[in-house]
């Protein structure tokens, strides 16, 4: 890795990133598309700079226009078959979406054995790793603003108030909450439960993204929030130089 080198994890609806010199994370920050500045001012002048991003090609554009002003081509990462141990199952490897590849890097890294790999954001993605490095494939589903927006375009009685989990919820508004945690904590169980019968074992789950520290007490599983696992990734890919 260069002397200065900006990571980036360029999500849906907003972006985190890392600035690392020699190894070691000087600064890291998060901002949204509306406004880079906070990002404008760690952009390292000669320095370089990594990007995963699953976050559309006019945002990309918007990134690409910063950096451009600072004299700084990034690096786009994309997922591939291979990268050291970790294995793409996908047909087309390049489908997979490049956060959740750098997720499963990550997690290798972390956890050497069978890993749950769990992301909360726009979307909620559920992905199993192997202990010998094989994505073995994951869920799609959508996350707690996908979920609310759904409900409050598609029925008319759905208001938007912030509800609160409850076990047997007695209004509206607890239940649209009560119902998203379980689905989310729903989905995450049962593929722990799917990975534990494949392995034999208790896998670890991993969790990241915004709502991660919402939906943990919910689960009943051995689990571990990592909020910045996708800028881990990609700082394992440029340490080994790889093409991710």
């Amino acid at each position: 890795m260069s002397a200065r080198h900006l990571l980036v994890d360029a999500g849906n609806t907003r972006l985190k990133w890392a600035l690392v010199a020699g190894g070691r994370w000087e600064s890291q920050g998060h901002a949204d598309y509306s406004d880079l500045s906070a990002l404008a001012k760690w952009v390292p002048a000669g320095g370089e700079c990594t990007i995963a991003s699953v976050a559309g090609a006019d945002r990309d554009r918007q990134l690409a226009g910063l950096l451009s002003r600072h004299e700084i081509e990034p690096r786009w990462l994309t997922a591939n078959a291979q990268f050291l141990e970790v294995r793409n199952t996908y047909a087309n490897p390049a489908q997979l979406g490049v956060d959740r590849w750098m997720g499963l890097i990550a997690a290798r890294q972390r956890n050497p054995a069978a890993t749950l790999v769990v992301s909360l954001g726009t979307a909620l993605t559920v992905d199993a790793l192997s202990a010998d490095g094989v994505f073995l494939g994951g869920l799609i589903i959508p996350g707690r603003s996908l979920m609310q927006q759904s409900l409050r375009l598609g029925t008319a009685q759905i208001e938007g108030v912030d509800g609160h989990w409850q076990a047997f919820p007695q209004n509206t508004a607890d239940a649209v909450q009560s119902g998203m945690v379980a689905a989310m904590s729903g989905a995450i169980h049962l593929q722990h439960a799917r990975l534990a019968k494949q392995c034999g074992c208790i896998p670890l789950c991993l969790l990241t993204g915004g709502d991660a520290a919402m939906l943990m007490p919910y689960l009943d599983l051995p689990v571990e929030q990592v909020p910045l696992l996708v800028l881990e990734g990609i700082a394992r890919v440029v340490n080994e130089g790889g093409a991710g």
